[in-house]
């Protein structure tokens, strides 16, 4: 369902690209060009043609743009079904004028990949599909029937029939061709315009929740002073109003309501990030944090901290930016979503890289997939066994190309492989994800790392 109303506001929005004033330019244009070969036929080469019908064809075109340029505004974006009379028109209109001027001997006749061009990019598959079959049925009518182009002498400029044919066959592979081509390099920008406008709002929305995450830690540490004073106030009038039993029930409220304050400002306050210790922590803090929300979904989440050998430092300490946590959330959540029973997730780092890897005891990604994961809606999922393990994911790979660009932006490098899971849960299989950084472009300073955190800011 989710895919369906997908495929129905992206075909929406293809039929409502174009403007009522692009078409009509395009239009002026090809008139254009037929006044131009109809004025160089007849008067440099002396070619006899039928050039009252061909002005009344060439004027149908002229006279539609005059009542479009008083009846539409310019700034009008045409309907799917308004798109398609529109360029149904031009192709019957360009057959016509070939008609009149011979058929598949006028070499112009290669104009009509035009109109097909146009459609593709445009409008939806099913308006595609039924304005290419009219291109091919006019084709092939012209390969029949047509007024034949005359010299001043008399005598019919036709060629070969073996090179009618061949063109026809040219038209036919072109109009199917270019059709296909057009769209579907179409549809791929289309779909990587709308990822990375699904990036862009996925890291909006991780700064957002980080600036509130730090609004919220600094009032519950602000506030946490005159609770304890409420709460202490409270429980000495509780002790003095031992024999007044509706006051004491009164401080007894109070004291309840200052402690369910302080545990909501608690817990509110756990991905506060405002305060300058929770500006940066260490590795696995940052990783643990970007997978909490998948810790309780009945899998096991294990982390292992590998730090180099003979090497007793401690871990290094990171930036909190918000790509890197929605990037490694969502690759997080992918492994419990599809993990049979557990999903690992290993830290290591040396002198010059920070690594991440990610695994689980599932079946794998596709190998058909593989190679091109990262990719904006590289697949749909369609068996029943993918609805019920990821109800609500039509798995069209956008949450994977969001991580991916959001990491990569914080000079990330990311592999994605298959392989063994047996220190997950002693199965084979299972997806594997490994993320490195230059620990250069994530790591904080060492004079800042955990130095003096400075005065708290007073909220206003």
């Amino acid at each position: 369902m989710a895919q369906m109303e997908h495929d129905v506001f992206q075909n929406e929005k293809r039929s409502n690209w174009v403007r009522v004033r692009t078409l009509a330019q395009l239009r002026w244009y090809a008139v254009a060009g037929q006044i131009g070969a109809v004025l160089v036929a007849t008067y440099i080469y002396h070619l006899s043609l039928e050039v009252g019908l061909i002005a009344m064809v060439i004027g149908l075109p002229v006279l539609m743009n005059i009542v479009f340029y008083f009846v539409y505004p310019e700034s009008r974006r045409l309907s799917e079904r308004e798109a398609d009379l529109m360029i149904g028109f031009d192709l019957a209109q360009l057959g016509v004028l070939l008609y009149l001027t011979g058929g598949l001997n006028n070499p112009f006749a290669l104009l009509m990949l035009a109109p097909v061009t146009v459609a593709s990019t445009i409008l939806p598959l099913r308006s595609t599909l039924i304005l290419g079959a009219i291109a091919l049925g006019i084709v092939t009518l012209l390969w029949f029937v047509s007024f034949p182009i005359m010299t001043a002498s008399g005598e019919s400029l036709i060629l070969p029939d073996l090179f009618v044919f061949g063109f026809w066959v040219a038209l036919v592979i072109g109009v199917v061709f270019i059709g296909i081509y057009a769209r579907q390099v179409t549809q791929e920008t289309l779909s990587m315009s709308e990822a990375l406008v699904a990036t862009q709002m996925a890291l909006a929305r991780e700064q957002k929740l980080t600036d509130l995450g730090g609004v919220v830690a600094a009032a519950a540490h602000e506030l946490g002073t005159p609770l304890a004073t409420i709460k202490l106030v409270s429980s000495e009038l509780i002790d003095e109003l031992g024999d007044q039993d509706e006051l004491r029930e009164d401080a007894i409220l109070i004291r309840e309501q200052a402690d369910r304050c302080r545990d909501i400002l608690r817990s509110m306050g756990r991905a506060g990030k405002e305060d300058l210790l929770m500006r940066q922590a260490p590795i696995e803090t940052v990783v643990r944090e970007a997978s909490e929300p998948h810790l309780g979904r009945g899998k096991i989440v294990k982390f292992e901290t590998i730090p180099p050998k003979n090497d007793e430092s401690r871990q290094p300490d990171i930036f909190r930016r918000p790509e890197i946590i929605h990037g490694i959330r969502n690759f997080v959540q992918n492994a419990v979503d599809f993990a049979q029973n557990a999903v690992l997730v290993e830290i290591s780092w040396t002198d010059d890289i920070i690594s991440l890897r990610i695994s689980d005891d599932g079946p794998g990604f596709p190998n058909s997939v593989l190679g091109r994961i990262g990719e904006p809606f590289v697949r749909r999922r369609r068996s029943q066994e993918g609805r019920v393990r990821r109800p609500g994911y039509e798995g069209m790979g956008l949450g994977l190309f969001i991580a991916k660009t959001l990491l990569e932006r914080s000079g990330a490098t990311l592999n994605f492989a298959n392989g063994s899971a047996r220190a997950v849960s002693g199965h084979r299989g299972g997806a594997i994800v490994t993320v490195k950084w230059p620990r250069a472009s994530v790591e904080a300073r060492a004079e800042t790392s955990r130095g003096a955190l400075g005065d708290n800011t007073l909220i206003t």
